[in-house]
């Protein structure tokens, strides 16, 4: 990560004394981060928030008087700033994460289940590292670029399962930001669409099938987290779980299956959008369209696994672009690595989809 001019000015949030100490002092050992102040609930968030003016805020989701999301949707709408919620694996916790994502919150980090879990490396290289990345996250685009859908599709939508040939697939890679950008892609496909969507999210095992959960509510086309073995059929988006690679595998379009595993993280991630795109690549898709989409999101995966597809020449390659990403690495990296054909505004990546499968 680049140097950092000046302290990062946190103010962190949580009923927990002793969660609020040791999460003050994880940070606090950063020389780069500086804890400027605290708060017990969210009525006492948003009145330190407008006070101090952080750079960024680490915010637990489950507090007394004023909970993180509700204090999540005042502060995004009176003094925006960069959020990092700390959320609970449970069902509950995982949609809570979900819904604070879409309402404007840069990122999460699952909040240890134990005092053991709260002193390990891993939890304090994690939140430090959220922490760097929201105080780089271009804020505003999430204001700007992102609208929360007011309009859902009736019941009888959900009912018709396309069960003829894939004309079409999409792959689609992303991070940081990504599960509000594909809030706004996802749920724009059409009813009808003759094509088979596979998305990589980085994620943590449980949050990726909320994020499947709240993609299904809004959407024309069925949306689920995939299962292994599995068959593919067109009008689905498959979401890679948590902690699992997926892999596309079959000779055609027409015998298409699902793997996951547990396969040694690559460059640090399971899932890894390399893995899918890898797995693509290996797949005789001739007759079919195919566009890889490579989105919001820290670091660099998912460009050598372009650099597979691309290999096939068949591959249209999309890059999400900087104005409308909250992190700009992942199609940064792609778009220096000579492998993008468009990079695009979030509207013309949902625009671009449609035109391309010929979907009216």
């Amino acid at each position: 990560m680049a140097s950092i001019a000046r302290d990062i000015r946190v103010v962190v949030v949580d009923d927990s004394p002793f969660m609020r100490k040791i999460i003050g002092d994880i940070l606090g050992s950063d020389k780069n981060i500086k804890v400027i102040g605290t708060a017990k609930n969210g009525r006492e968030a948003i009145e330190v928030i407008k006070t101090l003016r952080p750079d960024v805020v680490t915010m637990d989701i489950e507090m007394p008087i004023v909970n993180g999301l509700d204090a999540l949707k005042s502060i995004m709408a009176t003094n925006p700033v960069p959020v990092v919620m700390l959320s609970s694996l449970t069902a509950k916790g995982a949609d809570a994460t979900i819904l604070a994502l879409e309402l404007g919150a840069v990122d999460f980090i699952q909040k240890p289940s134990s005092m053991f879990m709260v002193n390990t490396e891993d939890f304090k290289d994690q939140i430090i590292k959220k922490v760097k990345f929201a105080y780089k996250a271009n804020l505003m685009n999430i204001h700007k670029t992102y609208k929360p859908r007011t309009e859902y599709p009736s019941r009888e939508k959900k009912k018709i399962i396309t069960r003829g040939s894939i004309k079409s697939i999409i792959a689609i890679g992303t991070s940081t930001g990504g599960p509000r950008a594909l809030q706004h892609i996802i749920p724009s496909i059409p009813k009808g669409f003759p094509g088979s969507i596979f998305i990589v999210q980085h994620m943590p095992p449980g949050f990726t099938k909320s994020l499947a959960d709240r993609l299904n509510s809004i959407s024309n086309i069925i949306v689920k987290e995939a299962e292994d073995s599995e068959k593919v059929y067109p009008g689905y988006v498959y979401i890679a779980p948590g902690n699992y690679h997926l892999r596309i595998k079959g000779n055609d379009s027409a015998n298409l299956f699902i793997k996951l595993s547990q396969d040694p993280p690559i460059s640090g991630h399971r899932p890894s959008v390399d893995v899918l795109f890898n797995s693509l690549s290996q797949i005789n898709l001739s007759m079919v369209k195919t566009t890889g989409i490579i989105m919001t999101g820290m670091g660099s995966d998912g460009t050598k696994g372009l650099k597979d597809l691309k290999s096939k020449k068949q591959w249209h390659i999309i890059a999400q672009d900087e104005e409308s990403c909250v992190v700009y690495g992942m199609p940064k990296s792609a778009i220096r690595a000579g492998v993008v054909d468009e990079t695009l505004p979030l509207d013309s990546i949902v625009e671009s989809i449609i035109n391309r499968m010929g979907v009216l």
